[in-house]
């Protein structure tokens, strides 16, 4: 009766006051006021009407600037994706991005459609939008410094950090020299355009520099703490001279500037001695609490921009405020964190991207149409290279480091990447940068990043010790090496109990690695350490538990399963062990409208699917990651789906086909090591058939009474699968069983899927 009341209700409800609604339309028709212009009507029929509405909606500056973003969005991550694929940092790829889509290329090639989606009017948009995508990066920027570091570690680096600016400085200028009368803008004083071409020559991109020291595991050596602190200091240093220059820029003269300069450090000392103890003051209030009130991040979101604003209207920038701004933020770790977790994705994922393509509808590389123009070009580049990189090695071996560490400073700080952007935009900005040169030296900046890590490659490799013995080489081939790598940390603990019940009882003879990746972009230099020791905290716990021995390694990564895979490949393991991984439509309407739980958008599938090496709708249960590692790595794999797992006391082993035996060797070794119960179901009838598996079932029962059972009965019911501890299954027959909708599955308990190669 209730149902019925609420739809009468309702209906009453809509119909009464439908009515009362046009009522009031008739009676104000008699209020209409005469004389007014008649309204334009479209005469044409109504589909050719809709069509001219959608031409103009497409033009309309909003619309306009949302397909910008969508388009800028797309082309950035599938160039980044393309450099990570390469073992280039992403940011290389989203300059080339900013190019491509720019007149160099798209311009070029396609001019109609450049002109629609970047016409001239709408510029306007998209560099104010960019422009405040760098404010929130450099602020991000001043927040990653880790100012502990450079207070104990510069006495080590300043002479290194120094050095790598005033020789490249001073290169540059001596550079100007010569460029200065064919490349000046008018009007443009010899001291304004040589003071910009110079710290365009010294400034380094410390956000990529920390990244590839990150991924590169060197953050714990003692190079990478001199490397990340003299990149700290450069930074910090080459700043504060930008915004000198600035000064001088925009008053003609030095001595025009020295009122700016005297006003941008009373600003730099007002920042440091008034407002960084009032914010130390106010995330005193906040430690411990875990998250920031709105009106916390209103305060530093205010004194970000007030920053911004002051060091703008003084005349060194706002991106210097900016900068400033973060670099005075309280020196909690966990407060860092929080604050740059609230703005980074928004800044680093969908702002700035805007600020490498407006940057690229600024590089003409057509206009460099002649050899004595590349010729240049390539001049600029050798300067760029001699000053920060041979400049900063060698300065490095003066104060006797090795060789090898040396040459791999100067490789490190000879990366430019956005920062250089930023130093050069503000100089075309300025006018003090013409277009032929701001083209060269956008190329000097992709050139000098692009060559880093092909750089440390070479000096790896020069440098590359020879072992004149095998060490230990009987030993290692002896033990039963297992290596499980995990993303969340609760998962660790779990493979590493399963890896313990295979390996317990075996003492000296066995050795199990833990292995975490944490992706590159989503750390920060400050924060590595406690996020390392975080991670790991369950599966030491648990290794303290299980009186077992694990070997422990981080890494930050840009390819995740590229760098397992090469881990297996080194390390002789016999066994990997992996957590099944979730994808992006699992659960969604759109995983249940396809069919399927993978990521069907990946690049990765996309191109195994044009060499046909995988069908872009294969129905595989794994996600795109696992399945890559399952088809790459030339060692047996194992992937876990966790359902509370705890110990493997209780097992259950479905033989589909004879390519299932091996799955025989697990059952062994967990039921000497763990004294598991272990039940093989015959469930292809293959094992009655085949006397050599009955025989080895036999030896092993024989070996251990009571610990293994055959069984053939084709249906299995769920009270015997909860009373199971975990089911052992091959890559093949799990598929099998996903594809023709078993009714296990609801049932199965923990499960281990191990794929063989072949």
């Amino acid at each position: 009766m209730q149902k019925y009341r609420n739809i009468i209700f309702y209906i009453s409800t809509i119909v009464v006051f439908s009515g009362i609604m046009y009522w009031f339309m008739m009676q104000g028709k008699s209020l209409d006021k005469g004389g007014l212009a008649e309204i334009a009507v479209p005469t044409g029929s109504t589909f050719d009407n809709f069509v001219c509405a959608i031409t103009e909606n497409f033009h309309h500056p909003l619309a306009l600037l949302l397909l910008q973003i969508v388009a800028i969005l797309l082309t950035a991550r599938l160039f980044g994706w393309i450099c990570i694929k390469i073992r280039q940092p992403s940011v290389i790829g989203e300059m080339i991005a900013g190019i491509v889509l720019g007149p160099s290329f798209l311009g070029m090639h396609f001019p109609e459609f450049s002109g629609f989606l970047f016409p001239k009017e709408s510029l306007g948009n998209l560099q104010f939008l960019s422009q405040i995508g760098l404010i929130l990066f450099m602020y991000i920027v001043g927040m990653e410094l880790d100012l502990n570091v450079l207070r104990k570690k510069a006495h080590d680096a300043v002479v290194i950090s120094h050095a790598s600016i005033i020789i490249p400085f001073t290169l540059g200028i001596g550079l100007s020299y010569f460029i200065y009368l064919e490349f000046a803008p008018d009007h443009i004083s010899f001291i304004s355009f040589a003071l910009f071409i110079a710290i365009a020559m010294s400034i380094t991109a410390f956000p990529v520099l920390a990244r590839i020291v990150q991924e590169r595991n060197l953050q714990k050596t003692k190079l990478g703490t001199v490397v990340i602190t003299c990149a700290a200091a450069d930074d910090i240093t080459a700043w504060c001279i930008l915004a000198a220059v600035i000064a001088i820029v925009k008053a003609g003269s030095f001595s025009s500037s020295i009122y700016v300069i005297l006003m941008a450090i009373a600003y730099v000392i007002l920042m440091i001695k008034l407002v960084r103890p009032f914010v130390k003051r106010v995330a005193d209030l906040q430690t411990g609490k875990g998250i920031l009130r709105k009106s916390i991040v209103a305060i530093f979101f205010l004194i970000l921009i007030i920053s911004s604003y002051v060091t703008e209207v003084i005349g060194i920038h706002a991106l210097f405020g900016a900068f400033m701004a973060g670099a005075i933020m309280p020196e909690n770790t966990k407060f860092r964190n929080i604050f740059i977790e609230k703005i980074e994705d928004v800044a680093l994922v969908l702002l700035l991207p805007l600020f490498f393509v407006f940057t690229g509808l600024r590089t003409q590389i057509g206009l460099l149409n002649d050899i004595h123009l590349w010729k240049i070009a390539g001049l600029i580049i050798l300067v760029a290279v001699i000053g920060k990189f041979i400049g900063s090695a060698l300065t490095a071996k003066f104060l006797r480091i090795n060789w090898k560490d040396s040459l791999t400073i100067g490789a490190l700080m000879n990366t430019r990447g956005l920062m250089e952007l930023i130093v050069l935009n503000i100089g075309y900005d300025l006018g003090v940068l013409g277009p032929e040169i701001f083209a060269m030296m956008v190329i000097m900046a992709l050139v000098t990043t692009f060559m880093t890590g092909p750089a440390l490659d070479i000096i790896n490799f020069v440098f590359r010790k020879t072992p004149s013995t095998e060490e230990n080489d009987d030993e290692e081939t002896s033990q039963y090496k297992i290596l499980f790598s995990f993303v969340e940390a609760q998962t660790g603990s779990t493979l590493l109990k399963f890896a313990d019940n295979l390996t317990h009882k075996m003492n000296g003879n066995k050795s199990i690695t833990a292995m975490n990746f944490a992706p590159v972009d989503d750390l920060h230099n400050f924060a590595l350490e406690d996020y390392e020791k975080q991670q790991f905290e369950d599966v030491l716990h648990t290794s303290h538990e299980l009186k077992t021995t694990v070997t422990t390694m981080f890494k930050a990564s840009n390819d995740v399963e590229s760098d397992i895979i090469n881990l297996t490949k080194k390390g002789n393991y016999d066994l990997l062990l992996l957590m099944l991984g979730s994808s992006i439509y699992e659960g969604s309407l759109l995983g249940r409208l396809l069919g399927f739980t993978t990521n069907i958008i990946n690049p990765g599938k996309l191109l195994n699917t044009v060499k046909g090496r995988t069908n872009i709708f294969d129905m595989s249960p794994f996600d795109d990651v696992t399945l890559s590692i399952l088809d790459k790595t030339s060692i047996p794999v194992g992937v876990m789906i966790d359902k509370n797992f705890e110990s493997a006391d209780k097992v259950f082993i479905p033989i589909f086909d004879l390519g299932d035996f091996y799955l025989l060797e697990y059952a062994k070794r967990l039921i000497n090591n763990n004294d598991a119960q272990i039940i093989i179901l015959d469930a292809g009838g293959q094992i009655r058939k085949n006397i050599e598996i009955r025989e080895l079932i036999r030896n092993i029962e024989h070996m251990a009474p009571n610990h293994i059972t055959l069984r053939t009965e084709k249906i299995i019911e769920k009270k015997f699968l909860d009373s199971q501890d975990l089911m052992i299954i091959s890559r093949a027959s799990w598929k099998k069983l996903i594809e023709s909708k078993s009714l296990w599955l609801p049932d199965v308990p923990s499960t281990l899927i191990i794929s063989h190669p072949n």
